[in-house]
């Protein structure tokens, strides 16, 4: 049946959000696993009627079905070559909470924080949390019988479950309980096997792999609701569930113990699991060195956090260091809330982060295999020693008071040399986890990457009842099939086996060893972008968080620019073209992204091989060479021309500027202004050396934001500092980098490399005001242009703060005394990514000032906001975080925004004047009475 066939079936039984685009089919081609496999048609249903609908169109055709919730199974679970169904987009609500019996009621795409911020107020939260908590949904959970860090004390997601609705392959709906709804076929297949069922399935706690017969044991209660889950939606699909919730003790605490290594840390394990435990997690040292500025460990080569629970700080305080006694090892007491929600941080991003830990692309081939807990510190040594064997190198961490062990590997799978090398060791783990007892998967699934590995765990008759199973309830196999029974080799379908055409680049790539193929497979689909992180301070993904499509997230552009580098997409395909449309190019992601994502550069490269030898759009020659014309246009000339409104309405639409946007005024003065007719300095010219600090003068605080400069001039005066600008012009180049036009870029970038160079090899330090500009130099530079110089003025150039807080380490200075006042800062989004702004917080605490930092992008981000097309979208990010701040900060608040960009989205949208940090700062130094 043809693809616009199924499609017009689809909408003729009513299903409205049904999809068979070439982006979106691209989109939904992976999930968190490795492979890659494109559906015919995505449906999002709106309703369940149209769940129904969907799978009588799939049954009528013979088409198979694939549930997906956030797409961040591991195994390969959410990806299949017919219909997927997509219920996080709108069956996505709390239906109900029974707070007196401890149970709530939701849709299947219920994302898990969602369930929990509605529980919490209430004194209770749903037990299991994965690490991928801020997006999985309760019913990806349910298929995969998810875990989490905290199964250990409340339980994996099958012992949650009070209730199902389930829409059975036949298309019956079933209810399932305590009070039953299993098929009678299915509960003679136990009883005429009882033997099987009670010494080969439900062995121990992390036995997910397979299906969980023993659940319609008679001593269990013939549980169908509780078989159905980890059965990965091979045998039904639900519709809604009802899920236990458990009460949340007031106060936590960590024993962080130190260990020499992993193994020696599972070696402990049993000992502290006779402790009262909520988590007992474990995590490595080349993990937790991917963390800058992470609280204090006590000194180790392997932790393991052991979690507490109770009614106080003093009973969680007492209970972490009795457990820390058994341990006998260094450790520390960790009860500050603040601290613990960090060290969370560093475990819940441990697969991105052990994924970057190592020389080579790591991968998720082998991720969550379990073994029982007293058996873990040896199965922990061989399997190290496997992968030395092998020649792989991998870092375990996990769920060590379960005995679940993450683990990504670096498998090279472009190759059929390195794919066979990756079955082999597979082969050799599975029979290594199979000897100890173990299970192929302690909480993901078998998916794709495992199933074909069942029968090494399983005897032949334990394999042939799950098939049965299979047979009663999906007889024809339309339900994700190639997953558990008559499973696809796990080697079949890898994204990264595809061909991959040699893809020359103007970026250098420095981080991906030149390779945009590399660069783009970093996304391993766990869906950080997919959730909103603003309220920690991240950033990534403003477009995600203001349209909650998939298409605008980091993951949805790199799962289609994996299509590009494979050659399955043009590079000037529309698909492309939607995907990145919207990206602000704000780099949020290339800190936020565990893997460490860096989509605005992607984006660059994409643009310039797109437009390479062909006309452009109308903003890359005009916003894209902003500073260009900026320098050629005298200020006061161009102010008052621009006050006409049909000259600035031709001006805006012949540079493709939204007709709603203002347009930025110039400086009156420059702040660069070098002397009549003097030449520009050469290599061998003298720099002053009576300069004690260098301004760099950006193409944005020269021409459109001049009284920054003189503010951190007179600011630096105040202290008793000659600061002087630089007088030649050195452009980082950043508006040619954004729109792709990187062949221009590498020019300005040389030139303001060897300009540069000059004064940070004085000395003195050179100081550069407009963040996203200093960004640039750090970081967009070596990425075009090789030379030594690079590398010495990416780490001589400072911003504002760090010059400030170099001065208050060396006694030289104090911050000026800001008490009272209230500051909602917006730290640009390129501040945050590349620079960071932990130097600039500090510095404000120290002021006394009272600081309110906002999340997320301001929206504009450079020529983004401003460009035809983009309004609604820039003005849905600033309405995410930064308006609502500044609405609700007093009137006597001070907005702070150093970025340029930022500055200009406050006054065009909420009328709002807003200071640098120089202007903040020079407010609280006492003046001199005029004389």
């Amino acid at each position: 049946m043809p693809t616009s066939d199924l499609l017009l079936a689809l909408q003729a039984a009513g299903v409205g959000d049904a999809d068979d685009s070439a982006l979106t089919r691209s989109l939904y081609a992976s999930d968190a696993g490795l492979y890659r496999i494109p559906p015919r048609v995505v449906v999002r249903p709106r309703h369940t009627d149209e769940v129904v609908a969907t799978l009588a169109v799939a049954r009528e055709h013979g088409v198979p079905l694939t549930m997906r919730g956030a797409g961040t199974s591991i195994a390969g679970n959410a990806i299949g070559a017919g219909i997927v169904l997509d219920t996080a987009r709108h069956l996505n609500r709390v239906l109900g909470i029974d707070r007196e019996a401890g149970v709530a009621h939701v849709q299947p795409g219920t994302v898990h924080a969602t369930l929990q911020r509605q529980a919490v107020p209430l004194g209770l939260r749903f037990g299991p949390d994965p690490s991928t908590h801020t997006r999985c949904t309760i019913g990806g959970m349910i298929g995969n019988n998810a875990c989490g860090s905290r199964a250990l004390g409340y339980g994996r997601t099958v012992d949650n479950v009070e209730g199902l609705t389930v829409l059975l392959a036949d298309g019956s709906v079933v209810r399932a309980d305590a009070a039953g709804g299993a098929p009678a076929a299915l509960t003679d297949l136990v009883d005429a096997q009882l033997g099987t069922v009670r010494t080969e399935f439900g062995r121990f706690g992390r036995q997910v792999s397979g299906y969980s017969m023993e659940h319609l044991l008679p001593e269990r209660g013939r549980r169908f609701d509780r078989f159905l889950a980890g059965t990965e939606g091979t045998l039904g699909v639900v519709l809604d569930a009802h899920v236990r919730l458990v009460r949340d003790a007031p106060f936590r605490a960590l024993a962080v113990l130190a260990y020499a290594d992993m193994a020696e840390a599972a070696d402990a394990v049993p000992a502290l699991l006779e402790h009262d435990l909520v988590a007992c997690e474990g995590l490595g040292e080349r993990i937790v060195a991917m963390v800058t500025g992470h609280p204090e460990l006590p000194v180790g080569g392997g932790w393991l956090f052991a979690e507490v629970v109770g009614e106080s700080v003093a009973e969680v305080e007492a209970a972490a260091t009795a457990v820390a006694r058994t341990a006998g090892v260094p450790f520390r007491v960790v009860s500050d809330v603040a601290e613990q929600a960090a060290l969370w941080r560093i475990r819940e991003d441990g697969a991105g982060l052990a994924a970057r830990s190592l020389s080579r692309p790591a991968q998720a081939g082998w991720e969550d295999a379990a073994v029982p807990p007293a058996k873990l510190g040896a199965y922990l040594r061989d399997f190290e020693a496997l992968l030395r064997e092998c020649r792989l190198d991998g870092v375990p961490y996990g769920h060590f008071g379960d005995g679940c062990v993450h683990v990504r590997i670096d498998f090279e799978l472009e190759d059929a040399g390195g794919r066979e090398r990756y079955r082999g060791f597979v082969e050799q783990a599975a029979d290594l986890v199979a000897g100890y007892g173990g299970s192929m998967s302690g909480e993901h699934g078998d998916g794709r990457a495992r199933s074909e590995l069942l029968p090494r765990m399983y005897s032949p008759q334990a394999m042939a009842m799950m098939e049965q199973a299979k047979r009663v309830l999906d007889p024809d196999g339309l339900l994700n099939p190639g997953v558990l029974v008559d499973p696809a080799p796990f080697d079949a379908d890898l994204r990264l086996a595809q061909p991959l055409p040699g893809l020359r680049t103007t970026l250098r790539l420095t981080h991906d060893r030149g390779s945009l193929t590399d660069a783009v497979h970093r996304c391993t689909g766990v869906g950080k972008c997919v959730a909103d992180n603003t309220a920690g301070g991240g950033v990534m993904c403003p477009s995600y968080v203001a349209t909650r499509e998939e298409k605008d997230s980091t993951r949805g552009r790199a799962h289609v620019l994996q299509d590009v580098v494979n050659g399955t997409l043009d590079v000037r395909s529309e698909a492309v073209a939607d995907a990145l449309d919207l990206c602000l190019s704000c780099k949020g992601c290339a800190r936020d992204c565990p893997t460490g994502v860096d989509m605005a550069t992607y984006k660059s490269e994409v643009l310039s091989q797109k437009y390479a030898g062909r006309l452009r759009p109308r903003s890359h020659y005009a916003l894209g060479q902003l500073p260009r014309w900026a320098r050629m246009t005298p200020p006061r000339v161009a102010n008052t021309v621009l006050r006409s409104r049909l000259v600035a309405r031709v001006a805006k639409a012949a540079a493709g500027v939204d007709q709603r946007r203002s347009l930025p005024s110039f400086s009156e003065q420059p702040l660069r202004t070098p002397s009549r007719g003097r030449r520009a300095a050469g290599a061998g010219d003298a720099v002053d050396p009576t300069v004690d600090v260098w301004i760099w003068a950006d193409s944005f605080t020269d021409r459109f934001a001049a009284d920054t400069g003189r503010a951190a001039i007179e600011l630096l005066a105040s202290m008793g500092l000659r600061a002087e600008v630089i007088p030649d012009p050195a452009c980082c180049g950043l508006t040619w980098v954004t729109t792709g036009q990187l062949s221009a870029a590498r020019r300005i970038v040389a030139g303001a490399v060897a300009t540069l160079h000059r004064y940070v090899a004085s000395g003195a330090p050179v100081v550069g005001l407009e963040p996203s500009c200093l960004a640039a130099m750090r970081e967009d530079a070596a990425q075009l242009v090789d030379d030594p110089r690079v590398a010495e003025v990416a780490g001589g150039l400072r911003s504002l703060a760090e010059l400030l807080a170099s001065l208050v380490a060396e006694g030289r200075w104090t911050p000026p005394d800001l008490t009272g006042v209230e500051v909602v800062a917006q730290p640009h989004c390129h501040h945050h990514a590349v620079i960071g702004w932990a130097t600039d917080a500090a510095l404000l605490a120290q002021t006394g000032a009272t600081v309110t930092r906002v999340g997320g992008c301001c929206g504009l981000a450079g020529n983004f906001g401003v460009e035809v097309g983009h309004y609604e979208t820039s003005v849905a990010v600033a309405e995410h975080d930064l308006l609502p701040a500044v609405r609700a900060a007093g009137p006597d608040a001070v907005v702070l925004a150093d970025g340029f960009s930022c500055r200009t989205q406050l006054d065009d949208l909420a009328g709002r004047p807003a200071l640098h940090l120089a202007e903040l700062l020079l407010r609280g130094i006492p003046r001199d009475p005029p004389g």
